[in-house]
């Protein structure tokens, strides 16, 4: 190697950033995980045996996948190839495939990285599967997003699915520490971290090594340098390196249903603090405000219900103000929506009775309308009997009198039955009173 060789490889070393250059070459050096890589465990079983089948990595970013893809193809001597699903499209595909065929018959392993592999559409997954069967290549996906709604079940089928998880603060400290003392960039700045804005840094990375190595690398730029010649990294340097937290969130993707799952069941469970959480992780990604109004809609009818009948006045009074008004201003609305519907007294007693009527309506027989509830709009009707023996409730005491209005063979059918929550408690002592009456005078 010449002079201008080595010159230029420092050059492109310097321009590299910093997650880039910290990234581990020896699984020795890789940290987190340990639920995988751990002795004993699945990924790490696999590297001492150099036996590595096609796998997908299904974990949020900045976990390890695409770094660990680079150890395992060199843990079992692979060729290693890596296509980006954002850029590549069926025929980069098939080159690599054909590469793959003449390696197998040299003897050697090809190994296949396609990050973000849930971003292939249908036919590029299709034109992976037989080489995946017969084995001319051993795949490793990345994917931030579930396998089981981004892949298709073919390809699926022929990979095992391993899950990553987020860094938690140990494994952070020990990828920060390490960036500190062997970077040579950073060695040369000589930068150090004050305890307060290492916990910030962590704090704000939420579980990702590249964002905390990105924050680090602009954070050691804007720190001053100061009389002794060193960098000293306050917590202010750290936010304004960082900006704004990154939150892990996907409109169209799991993140997205968890959310909005969880936050439901906050406002469900009476729980405001919880559910004020998950709105506000909603409205910070940007999440349609108009969306999350229409799920309360809908819980306030099945989860609330007659036990406080304004639930439902109150959440659709909150999309049409949502709608008026838009965001961040309907933030408000949304939260007093979700506050009122979190107090509210709980009742899915409207819920189960539409549910016990459809039940009797799809697998019973539908028995005949009673003639006195039928409407009889001409005379040959009306001498059939269609509504003649019908009693108008607003004749009698209390607007209610004893009448049937089931068909005969669902005559006993009780579908509604009131909770002790809320207005509930009045409801079902009117109807009781109602229909105890009616029953005997039976």
């Amino acid at each position: 190697m010449d002079l201008f060789e080595q010159s230029s490889r420092d050059m492109i070393e310097q321009t590299k950033p910093l997650a880039d250059r910290m990234r581990p070459h020896r699984l020795e050096d890789f940290v987190g995980q340990e639920h995988l890589l751990a002795p004993g465990k699945a990924l790490y079983e696999t590297i001492q045996k150099k036996d590595l089948s096609s796998i997908i990595l299904w974990g949020p970013p900045g976990c390890g996948k695409t770094t660990l893809a680079h150890l395992l193809a060199k843990a079992v001597q692979a060729d290693f190839y890596t296509l980006s699903a954002v850029s590549s499209g069926v025929a980069e595909v098939r080159k690599i495939l054909e590469k793959a065929a003449a390696n197998r018959q040299l003897g050697k392993r090809t190994v296949l990285f396609i990050d973000e592999i849930h971003r292939f559409n249908k036919a590029q997954q299709d034109a992976l599967l037989h080489s995946v069967e017969d084995g001319t290549i051993t795949l490793i996906g990345a994917t931030t997003e579930n396998p089981s709604f981004e892949v298709i079940a073919p390809l699926l089928s022929r990979c095992q699915v391993y899950l990553l998880k987020p860094l938690g603060e140990e494994v952070l400290t020990r990828v920060i520490e390490r960036a500190l003392k062997t970077d040579a960039q950073l060695l040369k700045a000589h930068a150090g971290l004050e305890e307060d804005a290492r916990r910030a840094l962590i704090q704000l990375a939420a579980g990702d090594a590249r964002a905390a190595l990105t924050a680090l690398e602009l954070a050691i730029k804007l720190a001053p340098v100061d009389k002794a010649g060193q960098r000293r990294l306050t917590v202010e340097h750290i936010r304004e390196a960082v900006q704004k937290k990154p939150i892990l969130y996907d409109r169209a993707g799991e993140q997205h249903y968890d959310t909005i799952s969880a936050f439901i069941k906050s406002v469900r469970g009476s729980d405001p603090n919880a559910a004020l959480h998950y709105l506000s992780r909603m409205i910070e990604s940007g999440e349609d405000p108009k969306f999350i109004a229409r799920r309360l809609i809908i819980l306030a009818s099945e989860d609330i219900g007659n036990a406080d009948p304004l639930a439902l006045v109150v959440a659709t009074s909150a999309f049409t103000a949502v709608t008026y008004i838009g965001m961040p201003e309907g933030g408000l609305v949304l939260a007093q929506a979700t506050t009122y519907l979190a107090a509210a007294p709980k009742s899915n007693a409207s819920y189960k009775a539409l549910s016990a009527a459809m039940k009797d309506v799809q697998e019973k027989p539908l028995g005949a309308i009673p003639l006195h509830l039928r409407n009889a709009p001409t005379p040959l009707l009306a001498q059939q009997g269609y509504g003649v023996e019908y009693k108008y409730p607003h004749d009698y005491p209390e607007n209610f009198v004893e009448q049937n209005y089931l068909p005969e063979n669902l005559k006993e059918a009780l579908y509604y039955q009131p909770t002790a929550n809320g207005a509930e408690v009045s409801m079902a002592e009117r109807l009781r009173k109602w229909w105890e009456k009616y029953r005997k005078r039976e």
